[in-house]
Protein backbone atom coordinates (compact mmCIF):
# COMPACT_ATOMS: atom_id res chain seq x y z
CA UNK A 1 0.00 0.00 0.00
CA UNK A 2 1.57 3.40 -1.07
CA UNK A 3 2.12 6.00 1.59
CA UNK A 4 1.03 9.58 0.89
CA UNK A 5 3.76 11.84 1.68
CA UNK A 6 4.32 13.42 4.87
CA UNK A 7 3.43 16.69 5.83
CA UNK A 8 5.82 19.67 5.29
CA UNK A 9 7.76 20.55 7.91
CA UNK A 10 7.13 24.69 8.59
CA UNK A 11 10.51 24.70 6.95
CA UNK A 12 9.53 23.25 3.64
CA UNK A 13 6.10 24.85 3.84
CA UNK A 14 6.23 28.09 1.21
CA UNK A 15 5.78 31.48 3.27
CA UNK A 16 3.02 32.79 0.57
CA UNK A 17 2.70 36.03 2.86
CA UNK A 18 6.51 36.46 2.45
CA UNK A 19 6.57 35.89 -1.04
CA UNK A 20 3.50 38.63 -1.79
CA UNK A 21 5.90 41.02 0.28
CA UNK A 22 8.85 40.53 -1.79
CA UNK A 23 6.70 40.95 -4.94
CA UNK A 24 5.28 44.48 -3.98
CA UNK A 25 8.88 45.42 -2.67
CA UNK A 26 10.03 44.73 -5.85
CA UNK A 27 7.04 46.65 -7.76
CA UNK A 28 7.91 49.26 -5.17
CA UNK A 29 11.31 49.43 -6.32
CA UNK A 30 10.74 48.99 -9.81
CA UNK A 31 8.27 51.90 -9.95
CA UNK A 32 10.70 54.03 -7.90
CA UNK A 33 13.41 53.05 -10.41
CA UNK A 34 11.39 54.20 -13.03
CA UNK A 35 10.57 57.44 -11.36
CA UNK A 36 14.25 58.41 -11.09
CA UNK A 37 15.09 57.63 -14.11
CA UNK A 38 12.67 59.65 -15.25
CA UNK A 39 13.63 62.63 -13.16
CA UNK A 40 17.34 62.66 -14.69
CA UNK A 41 16.11 62.67 -17.92
CA UNK A 42 13.82 65.39 -17.79
CA UNK A 43 16.80 67.51 -15.98
CA UNK A 44 18.90 66.79 -18.80
CA UNK A 45 16.79 68.29 -21.12
CA UNK A 46 16.07 71.27 -18.95
CA UNK A 47 20.06 71.15 -19.13
CA UNK A 48 20.07 71.19 -23.05
CA UNK A 49 17.84 74.37 -23.14
CA UNK A 50 19.10 76.26 -20.11
CA UNK A 51 23.04 75.98 -20.64
CA UNK A 52 23.51 73.82 -24.15
CA UNK A 53 25.13 70.45 -24.46
CA UNK A 54 28.64 71.83 -24.14
CA UNK A 55 27.77 73.03 -20.60
CA UNK A 56 25.94 69.84 -19.78
CA UNK A 57 27.87 68.04 -17.34
CA UNK A 58 26.61 64.79 -15.17
CA UNK A 59 27.24 67.29 -11.54
CA UNK A 60 24.65 69.54 -13.16
CA UNK A 61 22.16 67.06 -14.21
CA UNK A 62 22.48 65.59 -10.93
CA UNK A 63 21.92 69.17 -9.03
CA UNK A 64 18.82 70.19 -11.13
CA UNK A 65 17.02 66.29 -10.74
CA UNK A 66 18.37 67.09 -7.10
CA UNK A 67 20.17 63.74 -6.76
CA UNK A 68 23.90 63.37 -5.77
CA UNK A 69 26.02 62.82 -8.86
CA UNK A 70 26.90 58.95 -7.43
CA UNK A 71 22.80 58.16 -7.04
CA UNK A 72 22.59 59.18 -10.78
CA UNK A 73 25.39 57.36 -11.96
CA UNK A 74 23.56 53.99 -10.98
CA UNK A 75 20.87 54.48 -13.49
CA UNK A 76 23.20 55.88 -15.96
CA UNK A 77 26.51 55.10 -16.17
CA UNK A 78 27.75 57.84 -18.41
CA UNK A 79 26.92 61.13 -19.53
CA UNK A 80 26.48 59.17 -22.94
CA UNK A 81 24.19 57.17 -21.16
CA UNK A 82 21.85 59.83 -20.13
CA UNK A 83 22.26 62.03 -23.33
CA UNK A 84 20.82 58.31 -25.20
CA UNK A 85 18.17 57.83 -23.26
CA UNK A 86 17.29 61.94 -23.17
CA UNK A 87 17.14 61.49 -27.28
CA UNK A 88 14.92 59.10 -27.16
CA UNK A 89 12.30 60.90 -25.19
CA UNK A 90 13.07 64.32 -26.64
CA UNK A 91 11.66 62.40 -30.04
CA UNK A 92 8.54 61.76 -28.41
CA UNK A 93 7.69 64.69 -27.17
CA UNK A 94 8.45 66.37 -29.96
CA UNK A 95 6.35 64.21 -32.31
CA UNK A 96 3.54 64.20 -29.87
CA UNK A 97 3.20 67.98 -29.38
CA UNK A 98 4.31 67.92 -33.52
CA UNK A 99 0.66 65.99 -33.95
CA UNK A 100 -1.31 67.57 -31.73
CA UNK A 101 -0.67 71.34 -33.28
CA UNK A 102 -1.64 69.60 -36.69
CA UNK A 103 -5.05 67.95 -35.32
CA UNK A 104 -6.03 71.22 -34.86
CA UNK A 105 -6.12 71.98 -38.33
CA UNK A 106 -9.84 72.36 -40.25
CA UNK A 107 -10.75 70.26 -43.15
CA UNK A 108 -10.06 72.32 -45.97
CA UNK A 109 -9.57 75.48 -47.51
CA UNK A 110 -7.16 78.47 -46.95
CA UNK A 111 -7.40 78.48 -43.51
CA UNK A 112 -6.08 75.03 -42.85
CA UNK A 113 -2.36 75.87 -44.39
CA UNK A 114 -3.04 79.20 -41.93
CA UNK A 115 -2.81 76.39 -39.07
CA UNK A 116 -0.85 74.18 -40.84
CA UNK A 117 2.22 76.88 -40.78
CA UNK A 118 1.19 78.65 -37.46
CA UNK A 119 1.39 75.08 -36.17
CA UNK A 120 4.69 74.41 -36.70
CA UNK A 121 5.72 77.28 -36.15
CA UNK A 122 4.55 76.54 -32.50
CA UNK A 123 6.47 73.61 -32.39
CA UNK A 124 10.02 75.43 -33.49
CA UNK A 125 9.49 77.52 -30.38
CA UNK A 126 8.85 75.01 -28.23
CA UNK A 127 11.65 74.13 -25.42
CA UNK A 128 12.04 70.82 -27.31
CA UNK A 129 13.26 72.02 -30.39
CA UNK A 130 15.77 73.98 -28.71
CA UNK A 131 17.04 71.27 -26.89
CA UNK A 132 16.78 69.39 -30.38
CA UNK A 133 19.10 72.16 -32.19
CA UNK A 134 21.60 72.45 -29.24
CA UNK A 135 22.32 68.41 -29.53
CA UNK A 136 21.98 69.05 -33.56
CA UNK A 137 25.09 71.66 -33.25
CA UNK A 138 26.98 69.89 -30.81
CA UNK A 139 26.64 66.26 -32.71
CA UNK A 140 28.50 68.04 -35.65
CA UNK A 141 32.04 67.82 -33.53
CA UNK A 142 30.91 64.60 -31.06
CA UNK A 143 30.69 61.37 -33.31
CA UNK A 144 29.12 59.16 -30.28
CA UNK A 145 26.13 62.11 -30.58
CA UNK A 146 25.89 62.20 -34.23
CA UNK A 147 25.86 58.18 -34.33
CA UNK A 148 22.47 58.74 -31.00
CA UNK A 149 20.76 61.85 -33.17
CA UNK A 150 20.85 60.60 -37.07
CA UNK A 151 18.22 57.52 -36.43
CA UNK A 152 15.81 60.08 -34.39
CA UNK A 153 16.12 62.44 -37.10
CA UNK A 154 15.42 60.06 -39.73
CA UNK A 155 12.31 58.71 -37.68
CA UNK A 156 10.59 62.49 -36.89
CA UNK A 157 11.65 63.49 -40.65
CA UNK A 158 9.71 59.94 -41.82
CA UNK A 159 6.75 61.19 -38.97
CA UNK A 160 7.05 64.50 -40.40
CA UNK A 161 5.81 63.31 -43.70
CA UNK A 162 3.74 60.99 -43.36
CA UNK A 163 1.77 63.10 -41.38
CA UNK A 164 1.63 65.96 -43.95
CA UNK A 165 0.06 63.26 -46.52
CA UNK A 166 -2.57 61.94 -44.39
CA UNK A 167 -3.76 65.75 -43.16
CA UNK A 168 -3.24 67.28 -46.86
CA UNK A 169 -4.54 64.52 -48.98
CA UNK A 170 -5.32 67.09 -51.99
CA UNK A 171 -1.14 67.44 -52.40
CA UNK A 172 -0.74 63.74 -53.44
CA UNK A 173 -1.16 64.77 -57.17
CA UNK A 174 1.88 66.79 -57.37
CA UNK A 175 4.76 65.11 -55.22
CA UNK A 176 7.68 67.58 -56.30
CA UNK A 177 5.05 70.37 -55.37
CA UNK A 178 4.48 68.81 -51.94
CA UNK A 179 8.63 67.88 -51.32
CA UNK A 180 9.33 71.76 -51.80
CA UNK A 181 6.11 73.30 -49.97
CA UNK A 182 7.63 70.71 -46.96
CA UNK A 183 11.34 71.91 -47.29
CA UNK A 184 10.01 75.43 -47.92
CA UNK A 185 8.10 75.57 -44.50
CA UNK A 186 11.12 73.67 -42.43
CA UNK A 187 13.40 75.85 -43.76
CA UNK A 188 12.02 79.05 -43.15
CA UNK A 189 10.45 78.28 -39.63
CA UNK A 190 13.30 76.94 -38.22
CA UNK A 191 15.80 78.91 -39.56
CA UNK A 192 13.26 81.93 -38.17
CA UNK A 193 13.45 80.08 -34.96
CA UNK A 194 17.16 79.50 -34.82
CA UNK A 195 17.99 83.71 -35.66
CA UNK A 196 15.23 84.39 -32.94
CA UNK A 197 16.91 82.53 -30.15
CA UNK A 198 18.56 85.77 -29.54
CA UNK A 199 16.94 88.36 -31.78
CA UNK A 200 12.92 88.61 -31.71
CA UNK A 201 11.19 90.59 -33.82
CA UNK A 202 7.41 90.15 -33.71
CA UNK A 203 6.80 92.47 -36.20
CA UNK A 204 8.73 90.65 -38.61
CA UNK A 205 7.43 87.57 -37.64
CA UNK A 206 3.88 88.12 -38.85
CA UNK A 207 5.18 89.30 -42.12
CA UNK A 208 7.32 86.34 -43.00
CA UNK A 209 4.79 83.96 -41.47
CA UNK A 210 2.16 85.66 -43.94
CA UNK A 211 4.74 85.56 -47.11
CA UNK A 212 4.85 81.55 -46.47
CA UNK A 213 1.63 80.83 -46.40
CA UNK A 214 0.81 83.06 -49.66
CA UNK A 215 3.25 81.08 -51.28
CA UNK A 216 1.95 77.20 -50.22
CA UNK A 217 -1.18 78.39 -51.41
CA UNK A 218 0.31 79.37 -54.87
CA UNK A 219 2.07 75.69 -54.59
CA UNK A 220 -1.32 73.56 -53.51
CA UNK A 221 -2.51 71.78 -56.56
CA UNK A 222 -5.82 72.32 -58.00
CA UNK A 223 -7.93 75.76 -57.58
CA UNK A 224 -6.30 78.29 -55.23
CA UNK A 225 -8.83 78.87 -52.17
CA UNK A 226 -10.06 81.85 -51.79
Amino acid sequence: MNQGRAPMSDEERPDVGSKKQDDQRISWQAQKSAATRKLIIEATLQCFVELGYGRTTTMRIAKAAGLSRGAMLHHFPSKIDIVKAAVEELHTKRLKAFRKSVLRAPPAGKGRIHVAVQAYWRHVRHPTFVAFFELSVAARTDPDLEAILKPVQAAFDEEWYRTAVEEFPEWQSDSKALDLALDVSRYLLEGMAIKFLTHEETEREHHVLEFLEEQLRVLRPGPIPR
